[in-house]
């Protein structure tokens, strides 16, 4: 059973011009990208029903049959992708004072909690898909809750923007509170429906979700090992989403619930949940015999540097992963990082990875959230670059918002040094326009106005006692 699509129509024949850059390949991580960087500036990027026809120079415009969109002196890129994001946790972002244990029990389960009610669960995803587009992103894996309804809801509505969405029911039979609570059988025949419904649907994936090692039993685990192999050759496999060694006390638990397993890795290599469409986030506690199980089974980290720094949980190794062959993307892991726009997240990478004394280049970031991350997650086909073919999921940003910005633009010498500078200091704001596949999203749709009811809850749940203090 397959849902009716609801995506919007493209244009027949659009041409934006601006300063576009793609990736041609992996730029690696000198500060000269090479042959592997193509940029554009005043060039045109030509979309024909939703797919892109191709770049042009800007010496080298298109006929009068495109109707022209004009951005030159902003930046034209690929729309980010996000491997790594909690949909239901944007209640609980920059919240105060726990690690990663604790921030679960205090914060995140009571914000899941709420999304047994289905009409949460779609103001949710609406809530959420509208802030990640906004953000700049505009394919992400994502997880939902326990609920099956949370992650229906978030198909749902990504079917209606026409975006690239991989997310699934969350796995959760054990260690966790009763209301997040489910039961191996109900939950296997929960994730089954739902993958004869959206799977392979439009730009949809459905995502095989054991929260972490620590949340599913045995049992559950080899259920949704079983999962992977059962549709493995369904429209190229399901993909899995999971958490590894993200905190040392996490990691000790782990290795108590699990004696016989030689790590953390290992207990989900002995269910048959490492594959080449399997996304683990974190992945900072590893040893170099669990990197080349990552390697070898193509399994990906999605390396989440504001969560980590954050929730106080360690420093990602980016070097040491590379060495031995481990896909990474970078992962807003929203609401333990804090923000969803992914330029906040490289920025923060770089000073995780400076502390280790790494520098990651422009280059190398910028390919890592657009062909790069597409890449880990077998979509590079579809996703991140702007290759004869492609979806047209674009997004176009302002070089600069505000004075500082502006005046660092200014002084640049280089190509690499302004787009260093502007991904540094750039943020959401920066972004002047997003299209989905070819579409662009209109601004209302984006941006919409605030939500008078949550404010007048939030506040009231303060009472006169709370707004006192301010």
């Amino acid at each position: 059973m397959s849902s009716p699509s609801a995506q919007p129509r493209p244009t027949r024949r659009i041409a934006l011009r601006g300063d576009i850059l793609h990736f041609l390949g992996d730029p690696g991580w000198g500060e000269d990208g090479g042959e592997a960087v193509r940029f554009e500036p005043d060039g045109w990027l030509l979309v024909e029903e939703g797919r892109v026809l191709g770049v042009q120079p800007a010496d080298a415009p298109p006929d009068a049959s495109w109707a022209r969109e004009d951005w030159r002196g902003h930046l034209v890129l690929p729309g980010f992708i996000d491997p790594h994001v909690h949909a239901p946790q944007l209640d609980v972002i920059a919240s105060f004072g726990a690690t990663l244990l604790g921030w679960l029990e205090r914060y995140t389960y009571a914000a899941e909690a709420r999304f047994a009610d289905p009409e949460q669960s779609q103001q949710g995803a609406e809530r959420f898909l509208r802030a990640l587009l906004s953000h700049g992103t505009t394919s992400a894996v994502v997880f939902a809750t326990a609920h099956r309804h949370s992650s229906e809801a978030l198909f749902t509505v990504a079917q209606r923007f026409g975006m690239r969405l991989i997310t699934g029911k969350v796995l959760m039979d054990r260690n966790c509170p009763e209301e997040l609570r489910d039961e191996v059988k109900q939950a296997e025949r929960d994730c089954i429906e739902s993958i004869e419904r959206w799977h392979g649907v439009d730009r949809l994936a459905y995502a095989v979700t054991p929260r972490f090692a620590a949340t599913s039993s045995p049992a559950q685990l080899s259920m949704a090992g079983r999962l992977l192999q059962a549709y493995e050759r369904r429209a190229g496999g399901l993909y899995m989403q999971s958490h590894l060694a993200e905190n040392r006390d996490e990691v000790q638990w782990i290795a108590r619930l699990f004696p016989q397993s030689r790590s953390y890795l290992d207990v989900y290599a002995g269910a048959g949940l490492l594959t080449r469409r399997s996304v683990l986030a974190h992945g900072i506690w590893v040893d170099d015999a669990d990197r080349a199980l990552l390697a070898r089974t193509g399994t990906s980290i999605a390396f989440s540097p504001s969560s980590n720094l954050f929730l106080g949980s360690g420093l990602f190794d980016w070097e040491r992963a590379r060495a031995a062959c481990v896909q990474v993307a970078p992962a807003s892991d929203v609401g333990g990082g804090t923000s969803l726009c992914q330029l906040r997240t490289l920025a923060d990478g770089y000073k995780v990875l400076a502390l280790q004394g790494q520098r990651m280049p422009a280059w190398a970031a910028l390919h890592a959230v657009t062909r790069g991350a597409a890449r880990t997650l077998e979509l590079d086909h579809e996703i991140g670059h702007f290759g004869v073919g492609t979806i047209a999921d674009v997004v176009v940003w302002r070089w600069a918002d505000g004075a500082v910005q502006q005046r660092r633009q200014d002084m640049a010498r280089s190509l690499h040094e302004r787009l260093f500078a502007w991904m540094t200091l750039a943020d959401e704001h920066n972004v002047a326009a997003v299209y989905v596949r070819g579409c662009k999203i209109p601004t209302d749709e984006l941006w919409p106005a605030a939500d008078a009811d949550a404010q007048s809850h939030v506040f009231g749940d303060l009472g006169s006692a709370g707004l006192s203090s301010f």
